[in-house]
């Protein structure tokens, strides 16, 4: 049997502090809703009580039905000269109700009496008191030791003190961080080791960046050398240039070293986890990236694209289909009908033994995707898109006319401020026709509102249908005003969400095709 390694994900917090990336209350739920579904074993959900929306997600978090994964709430040790027990932090983490507690300390001598400004013992007390106050509260507690590799090479007999300490306190996992990322992997795996032999029995788990490209690499080092968890962000999103990429580590320990981290089958989900969250971040997931990118398994022309049909393994370093992506032929691409088909299945649609509909709608969608169409997280829209093709597909409304105005009055300079937007659409319903006004700060929630109005009292349920999300991203930048624009809409009926998508070189008309795809999705999903 394979030996396990726990994943834990940190991508809710390290990821976010990545320039660039901003999540929402609803962005941070629908991840981990997706890495849950992927078999991530713990999901850090940042800092309670140090925003808002921090306090959100966990109070929200609690209420959702995880089958494979833990919360975890990260903060700091107590404060030099505060007793555990009277550190509000560590209450806030406790308050927060997660099962998981991970806290941070200084393993560095230098990072102890410059940056804490105290001594070495206290920061040894802090930092058993704090294990020892959370463990009596029947939290499972992970213990970041801050810069232990650094540490280590400055005094190794002071970092042992520390992980010493946090053993005898009774941390869970002991997780040694590779902080500021300058490590190489014979330096991890050597220290590593004397740390793993030094006390055995204990689970010791690695926290790795990537700032010299080492991170992967300094990951599987240490799992050589005994860590049995091992922390990253998806895509390696993280500060400066990232932490480690946790699913490439996760295929490499399961796909190269024999190991078991989600398992094979929660494996073949790696592509869709890494693009929907790279949509979820608003970021472009790089068509190289390792495993998941587009041109992972792409071949272009040549000995390659003539050899791989006969010799794939000499050109592809796995079987795509391990981590759910295909191999492409750069002239004339490959369909993968079996992730079509399962995908389909998911959304209520069968495809089996349906050969060559399948791939009549896999030649459609690789034609919208050229177009900036992206179904990875617009689950509605896909839905919609198949129906057409079963021909089942029957719209709840049809569209006569709308029309959107922003009015904005200054008199004091040029910069507008406080505009006002106004949208009227006129549609029907059977041989019903509707006309309603709808008002909104931006022209998309005015056109939102006034088809509400439309709709209400012919399908009620549109009243609980809440757009909680809009994303626009630019696909052809050269271009100017003329470019491109892909409209990426999240909605909620209270119950679950569901993304829709719209692509036009109007916004506005792309914005419409979203929010038209969002409710008949949600209307069909309703039995209408």
């Amino acid at each position: 049997m394979a030996t396990k390694v726990y994943a834990y994900d940190s991508t809710l917090r390290d990821g976010e502090q990545s320039e660039g990336i901003t999540l929402s209350l609803e962005d941070k739920l629908r991840i981990v809703g997706r890495l849950d579904q992927f078999g991530i074993d713990l999901i850090e959900g940042g800092y309670p009580a140090s925003n808002p929306k921090d306090i959100a997600f966990f109070q929200q978090v609690a209420k959702m039905d995880l089958k494979n994964s833990r919360i975890a709430a990260f903060g700091s040790t107590c404060k030099k000269g505060v007793a555990a027990k009277d550190d509000p932090g560590l209450k806030d983490l406790l308050n927060s109700g997660a099962p998981v507690v991970t806290i941070v300390g200084k393993s560095w001598d230098a990072q102890v009496e410059r940056a804490l400004m105290t001594t070495l013992e206290e920061n040894l007390r802090m930092i058993a008191d704090s294990i020892s106050f959370l463990k009596q509260h029947d939290v499972e507690v992970v213990f970041d030791a801050e810069h232990f590799f650094d540490g280590y090479k400055a005094n190794p007999d002071y970092s042992l003190q520390v992980i010493e300490a946090a053993v005898k306190a009774g941390a869970d996992s002991i997780d040694l961080c590779e902080t500021n990322g300058g490590a190489l992997p014979f330096e991890v795996e050597e220290i590593t080791r004397a740390v793993t032999s030094r006390f055995p029995g204990q689970r010791f788990g690695i926290h790795c960046h990537n700032d010299s490209g080492c991170a992967v690499a300094n990951t599987l080092a240490a799992v050589r050398a005994g860590c049995t968890q091992i922390q990253g962000t998806i895509n390696g999103y993280g500060e400066r240039v990232g932490n480690c990429d946790l699913l490439c580590a996760i295929a490499d320990l399961e796909l190269k070293m024999g190991y078991d981290v989600v398992g094979r089958d929660n494996l073949t989900q790696m592509t869709s986890v890494a693009r929907s969250i790279a949509e979820t971040c608003n970021m472009v997931h790089s068509m190289h990236h390792p495993y998941t990118g587009s041109s992972a398994f792409a071949h272009k022309g040549g000995l390659h694209a003539s050899a791989i049909a006969r010799f794939p393994e000499a050109y592809e370093h796995t079987n795509p289909a391990n981590v759910g992506n295909a191999t492409r032929v750069l002239v004339s691409e490959l369909a993968g009908k079996a992730s079509l088909v399962a995908k389909a299945k998911s959304l209520g649609f069968d495809l089996e033994g349906k050969k060559d509909l399948t791939q009549s709608i896999l030649d459609d969608i690789k034609e919208r995707e050229n177009q900036g169409f992206s179904y990875e997280v617009a689950d509605g829209s896909l839905s919609v898109l198949l129906s057409m093709h079963l021909g089942t597909f029957k719209p709840h409304f049809t569209l006569e006319s709308f029309r959107v105005i922003v009015d904005d009055n200054e008199d004091t300079n040029a910069w507008a401020k406080d505009a006002e937007s106004e949208a009227t659409i006129k549609i029907h319903v059977g041989d019903k026709r509707f006309v309603a006004t709808g008002e909104g700060t931006g022209p998309v929630g005015a056109l939102d509102n006034a088809l509400r109005l439309a709709l209400t009292d012919v399908y009620p349920e549109v009243a609980d249908m809440e757009l909680v999300d809009f994303k626009v991203r630019i696909l052809d930048e050269n271009v100017g005003t003329g470019a491109t624009t892909r409209v990426m809409i999240t909605t909620s009926d209270g119950q679950e969400s569901w993304g829709t998508i719209g692509v036009s070189e109007n916004i506005i008309e792309a914005s419409w095709n979203a929010l038209v795809d969002s409710l008949e999705y949600g209307l069909a999903k309703h039995g209408r």
